[in-house]
């Protein structure tokens, strides 16, 4: 699947400044995926609709289907939505396709400054090319990989002293993803408070991102990279690096050693499922579900704890999640809706919207001094934040993600072939995208 070659007439961002007061429009639609975020985002919107005179409408999609509904809409130049909150990977194909509108001229008239954004959420959510100061979003929600787990069980004092005559060393969050794998195996098949549990819940789901969004905090770390990074495009021997193999190998061998029955087509939900009801004593997901894991009566408060993507011989990163809002280029409503972004890029916006269950890349927000002490998971959040890495955010990224997701799911679950030639699979499978693309 690939982006159309649609292309929208209006390109141009806004030459003056637009104040909230100056909204015109009687509605502005803003389309996102359905979760609590969206719901937060609903609420803290209310001022937005008084201070403009504006009614703000939503169309939220399930997740499973966010994407397809969503590219549709912009493939099509339909009309639904005045201002998307779109995932990361779609920045390259909406700005070269005219999907969204450039929003450099925009933020110089209005100071809003990307330097005051985290900047892996500024290179990850609004820029395309990457790494060049082109803007076609704001970054509206932060998000990464990072990992809960069941801090109670760790604190037994008969677990923690089996667990240390076992390995040598103490039973906690762990320090190297060497030991994530030690913890899991340690954990897979105990029967705790008359219950069997397992080790970790992983991203293994193949249908739409999810084992990518998995496997690469292990790919990653072990030393994969999407290209030379002197020479882009040029992926021979980044991609099916040694390291790379070996990084897909340990991922294999997580799944194989520590995982529930049943895990092979997992995603977010579905771990979050399996830690709610005491079934693993890890879990992998993105970090937006840490407040509610927090409020759980089940396992939140002192039962949990947080901690970032762990290192493995090549280093510390985690995969990057979250969105940026952007202009949906053919709406009607333009004024308005760059009124929203002015309204929304405020610093206090954005520490309200933290406190009512969003995630500001603001670092006037993340960066105040009782930031880290707010919330139990404060402190694994921002150390996550600062070693992301993102999938590619190419115009032709769909293709990208399904190559990725066919090959790496037929080796990690169903076992066929090697790591090698998963990776070596995947390489050629790029190769011929670029190729179409016209890159290589």
């Amino acid at each position: 699947m690939k982006f159309s070659k649609y292309f929208l007439a209006t390109t141009l961002a806004a030459m003056t400044s637009v104040g909230v007061t100056s909204a015109s429009a009687k509605s502005l639609t803003l389309c996102w995926a359905a979760w609590d975020p969206a719901n937060a985002l609903v609420e803290l919107s209310k001022d937005f609709e008084k201070e403009a005179n504006v009614d703000m409408k939503f169309e939220f999609v399930p997740w499973p289907n966010f994407a397809d509904r969503m590219l549709n809409e912009l493939n099509s130049g339909g009309k639904l939505c005045d201002l998307m909150i779109g995932d990361s990977q779609w920045i390259g194909g909406a700005a070269e396709n005219g999907q969204y509108l450039k929003l450099n001229d925009f933020f110089k008239a209005n100071n809003i400054s990307m330097s005051d954004f985290i900047p892996a959420t500024v290179t990850g959510y609004a820029e395309w090319p990457k790494n060049t100061p082109n803007y076609w979003a704001l970054p509206a929600y932060a998000d990464v990989v990072g990992w809960t787990y069941r801090k109670d069980w760790f604190s037994k004092p008969e677990l923690k002293a089996e667990f240390k005559k076992k390995y040598g060393y103490e039973l906690a969050a762990p320090k190297n993803l060497k030991q994530l794998k030690e913890i899991g195996t340690f954990f897979q098949g105990r029967v705790i408070d008359g219950k069997k549990i397992y080790g970790a819940a992983i991203y293994t789901e193949r249908g739409s991102e999810g084992i990518t969004m998995g496997v690469t905090n292990a790919l990653y770390n072990y030393g994969f990279k999407y290209q030379n990074p002197k020479k882009p495009y040029d992926m021979k021997g980044f991609v099916n690096s040694a390291g790379a193999v070996k990084g897909l190998e340990y991922y294999k061998e997580l799944y194989d050693c520590c995982t529930p029955p049943g895990s092979s087509d997992w995603y977010m939900s579905a771990n979050i499922d399996a830690y709610k009801s005491g079934q693993v004593a890890m879990q992998m997901n993105f970090a937006f579900i840490w407040p509610g894991v927090n409020a759980d009566p089940n396992v939140g408060g002192d039962k949990s704890g947080y901690f970032a993507n762990p290192p493995g011989p090549d280093g510390q990163f985690a995969q990057l999640g979250g969105q940026g809002i952007s202009v949906v280029a053919n709406t009607d409503n333009k004024d308005a809706a760059l009124a929203y972004i002015k309204w929304f890029a405020q610093p206090k916006i954005q520490a309200r919207w933290t406190e009512m269950g969003g995630a500001s890349a603001m670092r006037s927000v993340v960066e105040a001094p009782d930031f880290p002490s707010a919330q139990p998971f404060n402190k694994a959040f921002l150390k996550s934040m600062a070693i992301v890495k993102d999938f590619w955010a190419e115009p032709a990224y769909a293709s990208l993600m399904l190559a990725m997701q066919k090959r790496v799911h037929n080796y990690v679950i169903a076992g066929q072939g090697t790591a090698k030639e998963a990776l070596d699979g995947l390489l050629k499978d790029w190769t011929e995208i670029f190729e179409d693309e016209g890159k290589l």
